[in-house]
């Protein structure tokens, strides 16, 4: 029985081995943040976790600084362009991501408590945050190598072994120590930097050479003018967070990162439909096809707002049951950051397009202007309205958002004088409409769960009915 398990495993394409693995890792580490989660929200309290949400917003958007993305990007490209001398790009860039963060304590620390302040952490955790990036970046630059090369078994490894260390060697360090808040932001912090620390070496000793005047120039030249992309993204993920916690403190920080954790947790099941969709959308246009997509977008836009309607209907018991009846109040803020991310489905069907025809400057464009957005309706209504408002302000920037790659992708089929029958346009709006309205119903029984459990019964019964269509225009996308 083995023998055969395995002479069948060894006929299956090496891709198709590589995505299945990756796939597999990305649910495993899904599945270990969101069972973690309980022990952290019920150890610490919101405030101490504020402490955590906030370390973790700052790292996100520094990060973009401090490394200019190159561990994404250019990466891939350079891969191919510099295909014998990898291993003296990947030191390049580690140097590259080294010279910014000296430049950035040239300028943090004479004036640290200035930007503290503004941080809302104390000297060490900001050091601390720094190296943390400089050696995940070095991990990152690895793994991407890696990746590129289908060695996926050791990125595997580290991947997994990563994540299973960070919440083990942090629940040890919260359940010794007084300041919970920072013990697990070191606990997840060292072992980043323990991890990355070997593979900088490592990294450094097969590539040699710290400064290359070529891979500078070609890393910064391609990804310098992306960080305006990159950064309106992290504004998206992590402003609400911060300007909650300079408005309204660290425990609505807390409330809304727990909310927005879960909202955004099915994140990894639209990046996996993606990854599947493009290629299949791609080969359509390529082939003049395009109009066989209206169904199967159309399909996958039911599939994913039905299962992110699970989500905003059992909110209250989720949240409940992972985080703790303390974070009770922040069932409401679900809702409309979860239809966010319905509304970054549609956003993905348009921008697919607008990479095929390699148009992304209209993309950038339409990333600042619902970023401000973002950040100027947060600045108005979270301090009328309290935390929950920023859930609202993310959806209407997404909205936006949306609606502005609607119209680029227009203007790239048009500039073109193509046909658009890539999709249903009609039958995408009721979807949302529909989504929407299903969302708020599930909002306003939130009191009534023996009622929400009929209606889902109700309708578990109709995608059993019809389980064929949705089967069939999975394997379609998959080419089966």
């Amino acid at each position: 029985m083995i023998k055969r398990w395995k002479e069948k495993y060894s006929l299956v394409p090496l891709t198709v081995k590589v995505s299945t693995a990756y796939a597999v890792c990305s649910i495993l580490q899904k599945c270990l943040s969101f069972i973690t989660l309980p022990l952290f929200t019920r150890l610490l309290t919101t405030e101490q976790y504020g402490q955590y949400t906030i370390y973790s917003s700052w790292s996100g958007i520094l990060i973009i600084f401090l490394t200019l993305n190159l561990a994404y990007g250019s990466f891939q490209t350079a891969m191919v362009k510099f295909e014998g001398r990898r291993d003296e790009y990947i030191t390049s860039i580690q140097g590259i991501s080294v010279v910014l963060c000296c430049v950035f304590l040239a300028v943090y620390l004479p004036l640290r408590n200035v930007w503290n302040r503004l941080f809302e952490l104390p000297t060490p955790f900001v050091l601390l945050m720094v190296a943390e990036i400089i050696f995940s970046t070095a991990t990152q630059l690895w793994m991407e190598k890696n990746r590129f090369e289908f060695k996926y078994k050791s990125v595997l490894v580290v991947t997994l072994l990563t994540s299973i260390l960070s919440p083990v060697i942090a629940f040890i360090l919260v359940s010794l120590v007084s300041e919970k808040g920072y013990a697990r932001i070191f606990g997840y912090a060292i072992v980043n930097i323990l991890i990355g620390f070997i593979l900088f070496i490592y990294n450094s000793q097969k590539g040699k050479h710290f400064y290359n005047k070529e891979f500078w120039k070609y890393a910064a030249g391609f990804n310098i003018p992306l960080l305006v992309y990159y950064l309106s993204q992290v504004v998206f993920n992590q402003s609400d967070r911060i300007m909650i916690s300079h408005i309204a403190g660290t425990s609505d920080a807390a409330m809304y990162g727990v909310a927005y954790n879960l909202a955004m947790f099915l994140t990894f099941v639209l990046n996996a439909i993606n990854a599947s969709y493009v290629p299949w959308i791609y080969e359509k246009i390529k082939d003049n096809k395009s109009s066989e997509n209206q169904t199967i977008s159309l399909m996958l836009a039911i599939l994913m707002g039905l299962m992110i309607l699970c989500v905003i209907w059992y909110a209250p018991e989720i949240i409940v049951i992972m985080a703790g009846e303390q974070y009770k109040a922040a069932i409401y803020v679900v809702a409309p950051v979860a239809m966010s991310l319905f509304l970054l489905l549609y956003c993905q069907f348009f921008i697919n397009v607008e990479f095929y025809y390699e148009e992304k400057k209209m993309l950038i464009y339409g990333s600042i202007g619902a970023a401000i957005l973002n950040i100027i309706m947060n600045y108005i209504f979270i301090p009328a309205y309290g935390f929950v408002a920023a859930g609202y302000t993310t959806l209407m920037s997404y909205i936006v958002f949306a609606l502005s790659n609607y119209y680029t992708m227009q203007l790239c089929l048009k500039k073109r004088q193509l046909i658009d029958n890539l999709y249903n346009y009609k039958g995408l709006f009721l979807i949302f409409v529909g989504f929407i309205v299903s969302g708020f119903l599930g909002v306003a029984l939130y009191e009534n769960l023996v009622f929400r459990m009929a209606i889902t019964l109700a309708v578990l019964g109709l995608l059993i009915v019809n389980r064929n269509k949705f089967l069939g225009a999975l394997k379609q996308i998959r080419g089966k």
